[in-house]
């Protein structure tokens, strides 16, 4: 598959990268923020804004029980039903953030965690969904949303390969006909060297499909690279201030960062171009400073012109440096002053 279209906009490797700020918890609990990260995605450049639609009952099971127990990481010492209490976005709040972003002219969808969020989503006329990683071997969910004939995105950190494909074909079974993959390191923050980038190019080959990069690293560099090597999606968490105190605000871009992840992974995908060993329009109005022959000095007609009578030079008006065996030797017919170009002509019209 070469591109899908989400809200009318194709993503592939023939077009630049889509981007999806991912505004997860960093609204912490007040609607107006999370109105100013839409309007900052917006102004940043990004193509979508991404939520995360549970509740924390639809998620997990309210129990203190060891299974349930955060023991180490950002969210060390709570529940799970505790972090997605504090972490989630109010359902009531889905159709303003909707509207709002629509006003905006920026597009917005969101993860699904279980099948009821999938009804909330299509009552909004959600354009595509996001399978987090988490949920990429919950394959009823993904059967549930690819009957809604929507894009569909699947994260596949923590998945190996097999799960991947299940995934896939979990998708692809259930009628979805434009699906993404997203590699990822489900670790927050996750080290770059972790990305192990490489696997984009080969993630491409093996499942032939729209292929881009979830990224909780610190800052750009992982995002920018995974460009050069195919990614065709960039989605990043994205927070108004990442010392916020929420549950994702430490590892998420803040504004000028994600301007200038729109900015630079558009130069990168820009600069791959295509192959082309040919001159360069930038390059046009230089081709006169590069080398060639040169005479360098006074030659009266009949003369030889000797290995001491032209050099290789700057600018490039002469023949190139290549023929230079070829002059050794010759007789020219006129008289030839010094800094004069060793032209086709002179060499034409001269005799050994």
């Amino acid at each position: 598959m070469t591109s899908i279209t989400i809200d009318g906009q194709p993503i592939g490797q023939s077009h630049a990268p889509y981007i999806i700020a991912e505004m997860s918890a960093n609204h912490n609990g007040n609607i107006d923020t999370a109105y100013r990260i839409l309007e900052e995605a917006k102004q940043a450049g990004a193509d979508a804004i991404k939520l995360q639609t549970y509740r924390p009952d639809t998620i997990t099971l309210n129990s203190d029980l060891p299974d349930f127990q955060i023991t180490d990481g950002l969210w060390k010492g709570r529940t799970l039903y505790e972090l997605y209490e504090w972490a989630h976005t109010p359902w009531e709040w889905h159709r303003p953030l909707f509207e709002h972003a629509r006003k905006l002219g920026i597009t917005i969808f969101s993860s699904p965690f279980d099948n009821t969020a999938v009804d909330l989503l299509e009552d909004l006329n959600a354009p595509a969904y996001k399978i987090a990683s988490f949920e990429a071997v919950d394959l009823p969910l993904i059967e549930y949303v690819a009957r809604t004939g929507k894009p569909m995105i699947i994260s596949t950190g923590m998945a190996d390969a097999e799960e991947i494909q299940e995934a896939i074909d979990a998708a692809q079974g259930a009628g979805c006909q434009e699906l993404a993959i997203l590699q990822c390191v489900s670790g927050y923050p996750a080290p770059a060297k972790d990305y192990n980038l490489r696997t984009i190019p080969d993630m491409i080959e093996r499942f032939g499909l729209v292929t881009g990069l979830s990224d909780h690293t610190l800052d750009n560099t992982t995002a920018i690279t995974s460009v050069a090597l195919g990614a065709s999606l960039i989605e990043k968490h994205f927070t108004l201030d990442r010392n916020g105190g929420g549950p994702d605000d430490s590892f998420s871009l803040e504004p000028q960062e994600l301007t200038a992840l729109c900015r630079d992974s558009k130069t990168a995908w820009q600069a791959l171009g295509k192959v082309d060993y040919g001159r360069k329009s930038s390059e046009q109005g230089n081709v006169q400073f590069r080398r060639s022959l040169y005479f360098v000095k006074d030659l009266k007609a009949g003369d030889t012109i000797t290995e001491d009578a032209i050099r290789s030079v700057r600018p490039g008006y002469g023949i190139a440096p290549k023929f230079l065996n070829e002059v050794i030797g010759i007789k020219v017919k006129n008289d030839i002053n010094a800094c004069s170009p060793v032209c086709a002509d002179i060499v034409k019209n001269s005799y050994k």
